[in-house]
Formats: C-alpha cells, sequence, structure tokens
C-alpha cells in the first residue's frame, strides 16, 4: 500500500501543510517516493501517525513527540497502553469540567428573564407580570412603576421562585390569622401586611403604606387578583387588604 500525501491527510484528517512538516522536523518520514519525487506512505507510517496523533490530542508538544519516537527503545505496544491511561485521566478531568460548564449553564439560565408562558406555569396559571399593567392603568407612569420594571426585567427563575414562597408564607400567614379569628387591626395581622410591604419593597418597587394600601384595594378590585389570592383561603383578599390599610394608619401614628 502507497498512499499519497493528500490521501494520508484525508484519512487522519490532518492537513498537507502539517504532514510536510512532521517529514522536515524527521518526526515522520514517508517511507517512499513517487517517480515523480511525491510523498508515498506505507501502512507502517500510518500506524507512525497515528502515534503522533495520540500525542497531540494528550497536548504532548512536537520537540517532546519527536524525542518520545526517536527513541530506539520506542515500543508502539507499551506507548498505546500509556497512551490510553493518560487519555483515561484526561476523560475523568473532562468529565468534571462538562459538569462544571452544565452547572454554569444551569446557573445563567435560571438567571435568563422568564417568558410570559414560563411566568403562568410558576405562579399557577396567574402571571404577576399583568401587575404592571393595572399599576400602570392605576398610578401611571410613576416613578415606582418604572422602578419595578427595572428591577423584574433582570429577574431570573430563581428570583422569581423565591419571590413566590416569601409571598406565599406571608398571606398563609394572613390565611391562618384570618381563620383563628385575628382581626385585620390586630397587631399580629399589621405584622403580617408590613412584612408584605417590605417584601414588595425590596423585589418590586418603593412602596410606601400609604401605596401598599392602594395595592391592597387592587387586590380587591381586580376578580383576577381576589381569585388567585382566595384559591386557599376564600376572603383572603379582603382580609389581606383591610390588614394592609390598618398597617397604613399604623404607620400615620407616633411611637
Amino acid at each position: 500500500m502507497a498512499l499519497t500525501v493528500k490521501q494520508v491527510a484525508s484519512i487522519a484528517g490532518v492537513s498537507v501543510r502539517a504532514l510536510h512538516h512532521y517529514d522536515e522536523i524527521g518526526l515522520l518520514r514517508p517511507s517512499g517516493r513517487s517517480s515523480a519525487g511525491y510523498r508515498l506512505y506505507s501502512e507502517a507510517d500510518l500506524s507512525r501517525l497515528q502515534q503522533v496523533l495520540f500525542f497531540r490530542a494528550l497536548e504532548f508538544p512536537l520537540q517532546e513527540i519527536c524525542r518520545i519516537m526517536r527513541d530506539p527503545q520506542f515500543d508502539i505496544g507499551a506507548s498505546l497502553r500509556m497512551q490510553r491511561q493518560l487519555l483515561s485521566e484526561k476523560a475523568v478531568q473532562l468529565q468534571s469540567l462538562l459538569a462544571a460548564v452544565d452547572a454554569a449553564i444551569a446557573r445563567l439560565e435560571s438567571e435568563r428573564p422568564m417568558t410570559p408562558e414560563e411566568m403562568k406555569q410558576m405562579f399557577d396559571g396567574f402571571d404577576p407580570s399583568e401587575h404592571e399593567a393595572e399599576a400602570e392603568a392605576r398610578w401611571g407612569h410613576t416613578e415606582a412603576f418604572r422602578e419595578s420594571k427595572q428591577r423584574t426585567a433582570r429577574y431570573g427563575k430563581g428570583d422569581w421562585q423565591q419571590i413566590k414562597d416569601e409571598a406565599a408564607a406571608i398571606f398563609e400567614r394572613l390565611g391562618a390569622l384570618m381563620t383563628a379569628g385575628a382581626p385585620p387591626d390586630s397587631p399580629a395581622a399589621m405584622d403580617a401586611a408590613e412584612a408584605h410591604r417590605q417584601h414588595i419593597d425590596r423585589w418590586f418597587y418603593p412602596c410606601s403604606p400609604a401605596f401598599h394600601r392602594g395595592l391592597g384595594r387592587l387586590y380587591v378590585d381586580d376578580p383576577r387578583f381576589t381569585a388567585n389570592i382566595d384559591k386557599t383561603t376564600p376572603g383572603l383578599a379582603a382580609y389581606a387588604a383591610a390588614a394592609f390599610a390598618a398597617n397604613a394608619e399604623r404607620a400615620k401614628s407616633p411611637t
């Protein structure tokens, strides 16, 4: 078997220029030449080229590969076993890197803004982003509205999950108070209302007690908000609105 340099390049997936370079440095000299002086490679040459490519895959410098393969004691079988061991170790390292990359991708994707459909899925069919339209309709293009738009545009899935969990815990707290018969203007109910106000202030926009009172009215006036809040505890939206109002009044009183 005698193959031209172009045929070897095609078979091995290397460039003709690389084969010429290997010849020039004495790393892989073809066994023969054609009558026209062109390089011709034998099966043994291909086996040697395979060794070169294995070492290159292991990131051995060409100078080191030349030193190894020119050694009179060089043994292809021993070399292959050594290369296999090195490749196995590299595979373990690459697997670890792959896991790290996957984790990084997951973190990156968790921080990307959620689509409206993803938002509805997370909030059981209720899209909290619709609050923006309601807020705009009620309060116009206020600073609070613009602040909410800017903040929520940066939130990813992890952020929205935390927002959902915090809000659920607050409404669960309000629901338990309502079920227990605590008046909405009781200290416990107003404290829960204050926790909700701070939740809105932290995640969406600066929320004054007066603004929070208006948000409570929205929860009662808009049947979509009412239905969503009342899902687990009927009447909770009205109770929360009353607690928000009582908390706003408490904020007016001197301490």
